[in-house]
């Protein structure tokens, strides 16, 4: 790995991390508004089950695939003008949505609004060089924790909705986003790896040199743990207040507040995650994810259902121990990739929210075909046990102790 011009400040990387996931946050909040607002559209419209979770899918879509593109453009033009220029154009696209009245506008409008999520990739690749690969897993987890920003507008967005209605929220949105991206631009400076390419102190990568990994199988199986840990995450997010309106008769705003509720432990601690990747090494903690998380959904997946208590209950468990596995699967990208970390690491997140896009597609799909509210937990469940069979197979297959040696 070629040498890394040191942070100009010895503030830099503090402010640069606090910045990022305090953006990440308002983020997520603006990448995931069509959970609250989307059931008041729905009725506005009269969508069907499978409308709803396109409406709601639609910015994760978005978020998802331009994960990759963002990912490379940030060591190429700097995550400080990437990050800002995503922001100012997510919120530019949320102003549109306040001005909507028909579902393919809504859908055009969600497109844009999904450039919010694609600053996961920034944030990613923008950070971690300014830490050494022994902290990557705590501060990556740190940022990560900006998830809580779906808990945010859960907490508030149905309050603001019940006052003035679905495009006020949409407008303050928009103007908490624009406030963050100046805000972000004028605190934060540029990555010490982006610093020394531009210097000419460090060569600059080829397209294909950043997205030669990707033949690794590897990568792929990290990006379907990422699938169902962040992409399962997400679709939950979007998916519980619904859930619980049409299965415990909730109003929208219990709804989002036990939503909420839900996201905050899925969120926060994802850092918690992070350090245990650290301290006692990804590989367990992904053990450890996908045992409860397959317990977890088997029960819920009952067609009989459990009490509104019990079904908190387990969703809670549920979302902590994903937080756990999010920052586990991103552990090992700057460990086994450091020179490919945004291409990597943009992939990796493009898979992952593409399981927030096509979950909750499948979750209304599943519940018009066979109308059973448990099918959407039955699917997660098998994407666990897929997941965590390929994964001690891989594990069982590692004969190199150098690998070994990383993954522990």
């Amino acid at each position: 790995m070629s040498e890394i011009k040191q942070p100009s400040s010895p503030h830099a990387p503090a402010v640069a991390l606090w910045m990022s996931t305090f953006a990440f946050t308002i983020c997520f909040a603006v990448w995931t508004i069509f959970a609250i607002i989307g059931i008041r559209i729905k009725e506005d419209l009269g969508l069907s089950e499978a409308e709803f979770g396109l409406l709601v899918g639609t910015p994760i879509l978005t978020g998802s695939l331009v994960r990759i593109l963002l990912g490379v453009w940030t060591p190429r033009f700097g995550g400080r003008l990437v990050y800002t220029l995503t922001m100012l154009a997510a919120a530019f696209s949320t102003l549109l949505l306040s001005h909507a009245t028909t579902f393919p506008q809504m859908l055009l409008a969600g497109l844009g609004v999904g450039l919010a999520g694609g600053s996961f990739a920034v944030g990613v690749a923008y950070i971690s060089p300014f830490f050494p690969a022994e902290k990557q897993g705590t501060v990556l987890g740190i940022f990560g924790a900006g998830n809580v920003g779906a808990a945010l507008t859960k907490f508030v967005a149905p309050f603001v909705l019940v006052a003035a209605g679905w495009q006020m929220v949409a407008e303050i949105w928009a103007a908490a986003l624009i406030f963050t991206a100046c805000l972000f631009w004028f605190t934060t400076s540029d990555d010490p790896a982006f610093q020394s390419r531009r210097d000419g102190k460090a060569p600059k990568r080829s397209l294909r040199e950043e997205f030669a990994p990707l033949k690794k199988a590897q990568v792929w199986r990290f990006s379907l743990y990422y699938f169902f840990a962040f992409g399962g995450f997400v679709a939950l997010s979007l998916w519980l207040p619904r859930y619980l309106v049409g299965v415990y008769g909730f109003d929208i705003a219990t709804a989002g507040m036990v939503a909420a509720a839900y996201s905050i432990p899925g969120s926060i601690f994802r850092a918690l995650g992070g350090m245990l990747s650290d301290r006692k090494g990804a590989r367990s903690v992904m053990y450890c994810m996908f045992a409860v998380s397959a317990v977890a959904t088997l029960i819920l997946s009952l067609p009989s259902g459990v009490t509104p208590a019990v079904f908190i209950v387990i969703v809670f468990v549920l979302g902590f121990v994903m937080s756990l596995g999010k920052a586990a699967v991103y552990k090992h990208i700057p460990a086994y990739y450091p020179d490919s970390v945004g291409a990597v690491g943009g992939v990796v997140g493009m898979v992952g929210g593409l399981g927030g896009f096509v979950l909750p597609i499948a979750f209304g799909l599943l519940k018009d075909a066979t109308g059973l509210w448990s099918s959407c937990f039955l699917l997660l469940f098998a994407v666990v046990a897929v997941s965590l069979i390929w994964m001690h197979l891989s594990i069982r297959q590692m004969d190199r102790p150098s690998v070994s040696a990383v993954a522990a």
